[in-house]
């Protein structure tokens, strides 16, 4: 599976942009995850958000009541809206899909290349 990522680019302190990461295939269920980590120069990977195929997000604490993280209907695009972007979210963007696969139950992680967000203050 690959995942395919865009939407990244600069953009003032308070200003909006939206992400895009699209499977190759169908692989979003229930209890797997598709969503975005982020890494800042100098820091570890973190998540930032995530959503089930059930419609189930996670949040870190950062970036809730900011951005927005949904999925289309054939589960293989989510979408991360980002608003009042701040300059302490500048970093890669990488979209991410893990979990246990809904056919075979076996556990994949896999990941798509960055996407740089850049906010100026």
């Amino acid at each position: 599976v690959q995942l395919q990522a865009s939407g990244g680019g600069l953009v003032q302190a308070g200003g909006s942009l939206r992400l895009s990461c699209t499977a190759s295939k169908p692989i979003l269920s229930i209890n797997n995850f598709m969503g975005w980590y982020r890494q800042a120069p100098g820091k570890q990977r973190e998540l930032v958000a995530e959503i089930t195929g059930g419609g189930r997000a996670n949040y870190a604490d950062s970036v809730k009541g900011r951005f927005t993280i949904s999925r289309d209907n054939d589960k293989r695009t989510v979408y991360l809206q980002m608003n009042n972007l701040k300059p302490e979210d500048t970093a890669v963007y990488y979209c991410n899909a893990n979990g246990p696969d809904a056919y075979s139950g076996i556990e994949f992680d896999y990941w798509g290349q960055g996407t740089l967000v850049t906010v100026s203050s």
